[in-house]
């Protein structure tokens, strides 16, 4: 044991944390009410810019092409841009993003900007991004130790599904109110208040890089990926983390499975309209994951959840494979719920990759992990919309969730952890 260091701080930060115990911490609160903040803006910004794009081009492909922008730079800019949080203060690096997010956004509410300079915008933003996701994902285990980061990434977690449903339920009505300029300028400022909670809530740290050396982006890209792909642990962990885009399939054809399902809904007297079904089969998986993450961080001794993994892994994708026979909305429904409960495996994957990423390597590792997220998620929700057109909703969700199954099932058996290098925090 170290000297100096209360004997009962070691063994507290290895128990059960509490929420309360998490919430209490200053620079937690400041990462979280930034986080909520900026993500909320977001939401609302996804949704003005789609009204803004369709009425200006009348183009649903155009539409389309501005929001899959939104997937393109965190593949390509997570590996190169990352590693900035690694090379610089992590702090410096997140108010730097959100100052030049909230001139760009700015520039976007702007009336008549050209709709290439607003595809470029929105490009740079999305892109920015990167840096600052893997700035706060690098800086929280400094934060948090111990239990406190497992609890502190569930309400981050949670927090995030929350803002998700509010801000695609209310934003239509937002914008209906302001207009999509004003809804966008709301937006930056959303960045700048981000940007003042970081300031006064989280302390000056310096750089990870402890040796002062700077190498080339391109030198810390081989290098993370030569760390995160070479340790058969790590790898095993980032696949797990990718195991999303089986179960993420759905919510990309929610709107074609909803019209197949609004001639058999949860009433028998009358059918809703599509528009309803899509909005509970959209928010059916988040509420699972709001209450997974919350009954595993909760209820789940810290030395059980890597053992956990493997099968709430598989849960994640196995009541998917109901939909194979065409079952009624609420069975629909309590399938995606229990689908997204099963995603809670993600908390202990996450912290379990954590102790084992060194803290000066850390933010280049998230980068790489988050890249492939995104890639993974557009590529799944391209494949499933693809196959959907010609063998209908239905069998392309069953058809992922036994996939994903298979694929969680194999890398369960790869996870061999023995029982007694468990690590109690994970």
């Amino acid at each position: 044991m170290r000297a100096g260091r209360p004997p009962g701080r070691h063994r507290r930060a290895e128990g059960h944390a509490t929420y309360r115990e998490v919430i209490a911490l200053r620079e937690f609160r400041a990462l979280w009410y930034g986080q909520g903040l900026s993500l909320l803006g977001d939401q609302l910004a996804q949704v003005a810019l789609a009204v803004l794009v369709y009425d200006r081009t009348q183009s649903p492909l155009a539409t389309a092409a501005v929001y899959a922008l939104t997937y393109l730079p965190s593949i390509v800019g997570g590996p190169l841009l990352a590693g900035l949080a690694d090379r610089f203060a992590r702090r410096a690096v997140m108010l730097i993003c959100d100052l030049i997010r909230a001139a760009l956004v700015a520039a976007m509410a702007v009336p008549g900007m050209p709709f290439w300079a607003l595809c470029a915008l929105v490009f740079l933003v999305v892109l920015l991004s990167a840096p600052f996701s893997a700035a706060r994902a690098a800086l929280l285990p400094e934060v948090l130790e111990g239990d406190r980061y497992v609890i502190g990434s569930a309400i981050q977690n949670m927090t995030n599904q929350a803002v998700q449903m509010l801000g695609f339920a209310a934003g239509g009505a937002v914008i209906a109110t302001m207009g999509p300029y004003r809804a966008l300028a709301l937006d930056a400022a959303t960045f700048l208040g981000s940007a003042l909670i970081l300031v006064s809530g989280v302390r000056r740290r310096p750089s990870a890089s402890h040796d002062g050396s700077k190498p080339s982006m391109w030198t810390m890209t081989r290098a993370g990926a030569r760390l995160v792909f070479g340790s058969r642990k790590l790898r095993t962990l980032v696949l797990f983390a990718w195991l999303c885009g089986f179960y993420i399939l759905p919510e990309g054809i929610a709107v074609p499975y909803a019209a197949k399902l609004s001639t058999g809904t949860l009433f028998d007297t009358w059918t809703l309209p599509v528009p309803v079904i899509t909005g509970l089969l959209m928010a059916a998986m988040p509420t699972g994951t709001v209450l997974g993450a919350f009954l595993f961080s909760r209820f789940v001794p810290p030395p059980r959840r890597l053992r956990l993994m493997g099968w709430l892994a598989m849960l994640s994708c196995a009541p998917l494979i109901v939909t194979v026979l065409r079952p009624p909305l609420e069975v629909v429904l309590a399938a995606w719920v229990l689908s997204g409960v099963g995603g809670a495996y993600q908390l202990a994957a996450n912290a379990a990759f954590v102790q084992r990423v060194p803290a000066e390597r850390r933010a280049q590792a998230f980068g790489l992990v988050q890249s492939g997220l995104m890639a993974v998620q557009g590529i799944g929700i391209l494949v499933g919309g693809f196959a959907a057109e010609r063998l209908g909703p239905e069998p392309v969700v069953a058809l992922a969730g036994f996939t994903g199954l298979i694929c969680a099932a194999v890398l369960a058996l790869f996870w061999t952890e023995p029982r007694e290098r468990v690590p109690a925090t994970a």
